[in-house]
């Protein structure tokens, strides 16, 4: 179960930037740093990718309601981009099964996910933008300094990236008023916009 560790903290940093994490793990892979990482992360095709699709991430990310829009799109990309990453991470060292170490991190992933969408609808229901920017910025370095960490103590990263979890979601429970908040905006938006279509092209008067 060496490996455990590693997929579990890729898992919920994966639910929380799955680009940066495939970008990263590349990385330490490419440089030498770690044997840990397959060589499919490697390849300078991924590599490119993952860093073109972590600057969009990083400036959709900061951006009140579009941060939202985005995370509500990478719903499914999350989970699944957990649950790759800890399968290939699990078939190199073949101490735990591929499908079970895909199931430790697409729901990790799944979770944190949960985690941070719901926590953006809560900070989007402030009237300035300037604490989208504050909490993207603090997701961006605790994903870089947890799987930073991941390489060279495994289990001790496991044990932070559960505690966030934990954290999380009893911060989310919290947050629960200011959530149905934002949902409430977002259904009144919608509403209003298809009365103005409606008005837009009803019969002359």
């Amino acid at each position: 179960m060496s490996v455990l560790p590693l997929v579990f903290t890729s898992g919920w940093a994966s639910g929380i930037n799955a680009y940066a994490v495939v970008l990263l793990l590349g990385l330490f892979g490419a440089t030498g740093l770690t044997d840990e990482v397959p060589g499919s992360l490697q390849r300078t095709d991924v590599l490119v990718a993952a860093a073109v699709l972590f600057l969009c991430e990083a400036v959709a990310d900061k951006i009140p309601y579009v941060d939202s829009a985005w995370d509500s799109v990478h719903t499914v990309i999350r989970p699944v981009a957990g649950a790759v990453v800890a399968a290939l991470l699990a078939g190199g060292d073949g101490s735990l099964p591929e499908l079970a170490a895909g199931a430790v991190g697409g729901s990790a992933a799944l979770l944190s996910h949960l985690v941070k969408a719901g926590t953006r609808m809560a900070v989007n229901t402030s009237p300035e933008p300037f604490s989208n920017i504050g909490v993207s910025v603090a997701e961006d370095l605790g994903v870089a300094g947890i799987i930073t960490f991941a390489m060279f103590h495994p289990v001790a990263a496991a044990v932070i990236a559960g505690a966030l979890l934990l954290l999380g979601l009893v911060i989310l429970v919290f947050l629960a008023s200011r959530i149905r908040r934002f949902l409430r905006r977002g259904a009144q938006r919608r509403a209003e916009r298809r009365m103005a279509g409606a008005g837009g092209h009803g019969p002359p008067g």
